[in-house]
C-alpha cells in the first residue's frame, strides 16, 4: 500500500508497551512496506506507571518534521492520557480505545472504535500483552503494514521467552479487526 503520510501516536502508562508498539509498527512499516517511519517518544518520570506516549509518522515520502501538529490515529491505553493528548487528534481521525481502561469521550467529529484489548490478553494469561493485541487491530483495520511484517517486526524486537504469548495476541487483535477498517489519509 502506498500512503502520503500517517501520523500516529500511541498513549498510555509506563509498563504498557507503548514506545514498543511505535518500534514495532514502524520497524514493520520500514523493513516489509518500504515507508519511511520516524518515531519519537516521552516518558514521566517515573519508571512505571508514570504517563508515556510515542509518535509514529509513516510516509512515503521524506519526512521533513520530527512532530506532527496533528496525528490521525490515536491509541490510548489510560483515561489520562487519553485526557492530555486528545486535543492533538484531528478532526476526521480515529481513535482506538481499550474500553477496560478509558471512557469513550463526547467528541462528535472522530471515529471511536473500542477495542477490548486487555480482555482479549487476559484470555490467553498475559495482561501486559494487550499493547500486542492493539498492533492487530491497526495492522488489520488499515492494511499499513502486511500481518506476516507485524509478525516478523515482533520477533525482531520482543525477547523470545515472551514471543508466542505476543504473537498470540497481535492474532487476537487481527481477529477482533474482522469488518473493522480505519481510513488513512495520504
Amino acid at each position: 500500500m502506498r500512503i502520503g503520510s500517517v501520523n500516529l501516536q500511541f498513549c498510555g502508562f509506563g509498563g504498557q508497551g507503548i514506545v514498543l508498539s511505535a518500534i514495532i509498527f514502524g520497524t514493520a512499516a520500514v523493513k516489509g512496506a518500504g515507508l519511511n517511519a520516524l518515531q519519537t517518544q516521552s516518558y514521566g518520570s517515573e519508571s512505571r506507571g508514570g504517563q508515556c506516549q510515542a509518535e509514529l509518522i509513516l510516509s512515503a515520502e521524506p519526512i521533513n518534521s520530527p512532530i506532527a501538529d496533528q496525528v490521525d490515529i490515536l491509541v490510548a491505553m489510560s483515561q489520562s492520557a487519553l485526557d492530555r493528548y486528545l486535543d492533538r487528534l484531528r478532526s476526521g481521525g480515529t481513535l482506538l480505545i481499550d474500553p477496560e481502561l478509558v471512557v469513550p469521550p463526547k467528541r462528535s467529529d472522530i471515529k471511536t472504535i473500542e477495542v477490548p484489548a486487555t480482555q482479549a490478553a487476559s484470555e490467553i494469561g498475559a495482561k501486559i500483552v494487550a499493547n500486542m493485541v492493539i498492533l492487530g487491530f491497526i495492522q488489520q483495520a488499515t492494511g499499513l503494514i502486511s500481518e506476516e511484517d507485524l509478525y516478523k517486526s515482533i520477533r525482531e524486537n520482543v525477547p523470545a521467552k515472551f514471543l508466542e504469548v505476543n504473537l498470540e495476541a497481535a492474532k487476537r487483535g487481527i481477529a477482533l479487526a474482522s469488518g473493522q477498517k480505519v481510513k488513512v489519509e495520504g
